[in-house]
């Protein structure tokens, strides 16, 4: 098992077959970009501070149209529970997140959760999550990847060749299971890594090409330029977003983008997304913000 010191973070956490896009498909104006995020915390997983409300009351401050909750699942073996709810806490947070949805009527509030790819537990994010709680949508988000039959951590650790190859896998198996509304900070092996390798370029590159095979897209986080700097071999640089994986992302027309702040504070419900929007605009990366509320009703209807 991991250890718990290695996964406290807050240190430094059926695929589509894709069809031809068209030219103004693979285009964004990322002046008209609607403020949508859905990357959203509570008190719960203990790295959060504010409740439900509180982060309505800011989106709706702060011109956001769409809030997406999607705290740390619970799991049903209890593990990782200093970053997480409890299981007993998560028919309280459905019920807040939904009722939030009738309550604040100028904001579309959605009901979701962050998951860590655990293959054992995929019946429980289905049919307890997604059926049980009836949350809109999950997030699949790899702070831990399975290597060699353990669970390693990406903070507290160094990452090995071998390690990114197992990062990248663990990434595909998530993006292939169907479940995941997109993928958060896929670029997380920014927090181990020190300089760039030829395995680092085949990570990105595998986890990106298995994203644009199944039109799951992946997540720029704005979380990570709220976070203090590293020193590389580059010179200093954020943990992630991590501007070398992005760059070989815009090499790949497909590729959807979602752009989130990943909110641990009320205030920063939108925060300094925009910063994120510009990476994006810098790269000419396709962003779907817009567009993703409407996916996720869409893979409602599938699972259900």
């Amino acid at each position: 098992m991991l250890r718990p010191d290695a996964y406290n973070y807050e240190d430094l956490m059926t695929p589509r077959q894709a069809m031809p896009l068209t030219p103004s498909e693979m285009s964004t104006d990322y002046n008209i970009l609607s403020r949508k995020n859905y990357h959203t915390h509570t008190r719960l997983c203990k790295h959060a501070s504010g409740w439900v409300d509180d982060y309505c009351q800011a989106a709706l401050a702060q011109n956001v149209s769409v809030l997406g909750f999607s705290d740390h699942t619970p799991l049903p073996d209890g593990r990782w529970l200093s970053v997480r709810m409890t299981l007993e806490e998560l028919p309280g947070y459905a019920a807040a997140v939904h009722q939030a949805q009738t309550a604040y009527p100028g904001l579309t509030v959605l009901a979701g959760m962050e998951c860590e790819h655990v293959p054992e537990y995929l019946d429980f994010f289905r049919e307890t999550l997604l059926g049980q709680f009836e949350l809109d949508y999950l997030v699949g988000a790899l702070h831990a990847y399975l290597y060699r039959g353990e669970w390693v951590g990406l903070y507290g650790n160094t990452i090995t060749d071998d390690q990114l190859a197992a990062y990248a896998d663990h990434h595909v198996a998530a993006i292939n299971s169907g479940l995941y509304a997109f993928i958060a900070h896929p670029d997380l092996f920014g927090v181990p890594l020190r300089g760039w390798t030829p395995a680092a370029d085949a990570c990105s590159r595998t986890i990106v090409e298995a994203a644009v095979a199944c039109q799951v897209p992946l997540e720029i986080n704005a979380y990570g330029l709220r976070k203090k700097m590293v020193v590389d071999s580059d010179g200093c640089r954020h943990l992630y977003p991590l501007r070398r994986f992005w760059e070989i992302a815009a090499e790949y027309d497909d590729l959807q983008v979602v752009v989130n702040s990943d909110a641990h504070l009320p205030e920063d419900v939108w925060g300094n997304t925009d910063d994120a929007i510009r990476l994006a605009q810098e790269l000419r990366l396709r962003v779907v913000n817009d567009s993703l509320d409407e996916d996720i009703r869409i893979r409602n209807a599938y699972h259900r």
